[in-house]
């Protein structure tokens, strides 16, 4: 993957193959998602690389009534919210990305600490389509 720098254009071209990836530093060994061209915590340059397993679990999440335009014409308003949340991933590094699948009329139901597998949103809008990380309640063999 030399061929592509560590960048967000980079990140979200990613996402349309529908693949997390992270940068690690070379020097340090840490690892950030979203990708970072340089490491915040050693400052080194050397970054490369790595695809993140889709899975993780819930550390904090908030439901959002108001938000900005391009959910309010998903369809999300005071309503219907929808789910923003903050990811564990199984690499030991967090991400924040939408939540979906649960229920934001009751967000009590919403568990901190529950399982989630990444889930791909497409949309198309004009002539730029867009993919956005979302994570979703993962399904496990007890239900």
């Amino acid at each position: 993957m030399a061929e592509r720098p560590i960048s967000d254009h980079w990140f979200e071209e990613f996402l349309k193959e529908e693949k997390i990836m992270g940068s690690r530093c070379t020097a340090c060994k840490t690892l950030f998602v979203p990708p970072r061209s340089v490491c915040s915590k050693c400052y080194s340059a050397e970054m490369q690389w790595e695809e993140i397993a889709s899975k993780g679990r819930l550390a904090a999440f908030t439901c959002i009534a108001i938000g900005p335009s391009f959910m309010t014409e998903e369809g999300y308003d005071r309503k219907n919210p929808y789910c923003t949340g903050v990811v564990e991933l199984t690499e030991q590094t967090r991400v924040v990305a939408r939540i979906e699948g649960v229920d934001t009329q009751d967000p009590a139901s919403i568990k901190v600490g529950m399982p989630l597998s990444a889930k791909f949103l497409h949309r198309d809008s004009g002539d730029k389509p867009k993919t956005f990380l979302a994570f979703e309640p993962q399904i496990t063999e007890n239900e």
